[in-house]
């Protein structure tokens, strides 16, 4: 079976996994798009020989579609999610879920009613090789209970339009739906602690700042994210437990040894870092739909998690204070006590 997909938003990520679709993943083919602006639209959609539809509500119901990417502007992302799930299709979509914990939970409810999952959020770092053996390594016990995480998110720089809380909201939103996979524990609060400032940063940026967490089991993690570090993008975790430890693998990289030094070279964007583990992410979407399983990634409950917890962290930027996440409790649908 062939997977027919209609993606709403023809930006640079849209265009990426429009690209992903058609050259790499078998199994799929890209039939419909739409964008606010109709020539890009045009331009992402020529490769795939998709057609060009005027809005997101056109690709949802159209015959020729049977599942549904959402790529466009984040606040639009509810809208489209709700329609897929009216319509009966499954749809991915680029984090965040949704912007606000209200339009999450209206997505949770929808899907709930529906009876049946068709909602995966777009958090790669699950299907990442290095996380997946993290994640064996812990769910074995090998390392005993965990007791600590130590992680870091480093970016050489960012542009000028970048703000103090997008640290949380676009950047540590990784690491916070990976940490609650890796450790199946839910982040109960959230603190935030801005050491010195970097001088290689614009005026307005509060930059590194360091993110602190509390699980429901008492898990403490740091997380240091540091967005103008200037020699490359650099993505640490190390989860210590009571009988050892598990560390996260550099990307493999060959070692340069050339007048009198040994080196081996940084990444320097996300793009590289995480190309494999979107690649695995949309095969295995696509694997499923074929098949006629459920989505089996990131759920929309995770996607409701990670904006709470998200938001919960520029208000402890904002403050100064600890904050508590006020989760709702985990529906027994999404694996929630019942």
């Amino acid at each position: 079976m062939t997977v027919r997909v209609g993606v709403i938003g023809a930006g640079w990520i849209g265009k990426e996994h429009i690209r992903r679709l058609t050259e790499t993943v078998t199994g799929a083919r890209v039939t419909a798009v739409t964008d606010i602006d109709a020539a890009r639209a045009e331009e992402a959609a020529a490769p795939a020989g998709a057609r060009v539809l005027p809005d997101g509500a056109a690709v949802i119901a159209a015959d020729d579609v049977d599942a549904v990417l959402v790529t466009s502007w984040g606040p639009t992302h509810a809208e489209h999610v709700l329609n897929a799930i009216s319509a009966g299709k499954p749809v991915f979509c680029e984090k965040p879920l949704a912007t606000t914990a209200e339009d999450c939970l209206r997505i949770v409810e929808a899907e709930t009613a529906h009876g049946r999952r068709l909602v995966q959020v777009g958090f790669m770092r699950r299907y990442d090789a290095g996380y997946r053996q993290m994640k064996q390594v812990i769910d074995s016990g090998r390392i005993g209970e965990p007791l600590i995480v130590h992680c870091a998110h480093r970016n050489p720089t960012v542009p000028e339009s970048y703000t103090s809380s997008m640290a949380a909201l676009d950047t540590a939103v990784h690491e916070v739906d990976v940490l609650r996979w890796l450790l199946d524990d839910e982040i109960v609060s959230t603190q935030v602690v801005t050491p010195r400032a970097t001088s290689r940063r614009f005026a307005h940026l509060r930059d590194p700042q360091i993110m602190l967490f509390e699980t429901a089991k008492g898990v403490r993690i740091d997380l240091e994210v540091f967005v103008n570090c200037q020699y490359g993008y650099d993505i640490q975790c190390e989860a210590v437990g009571e009988e050892g430890l598990v560390r996260l693998p550099d990307p493999a990289a060959v070692g340069v040894r050339v007048a009198a030094r040994h080196s081996t070279e940084v990444l320097t964007d996300w793009v590289g870092r995480f190309r494999d583990a979107f690649d695995t992410e949309f095969r295995e979407w696509i694997a499923g739909i074929a098949a006629g399983h459920e989505p089996s990634g990131p759920s929309a409950w995770d996607g409701y998690a990670a904006t709470v917890i998200t938001a919960a962290t520029v208000e402890a930027l904002e403050s100064g204070r600890v904050v508590a996440t006020d989760l709702k409790p985990r529906p027994a649908f999404y694996g929630g006590a019942a």
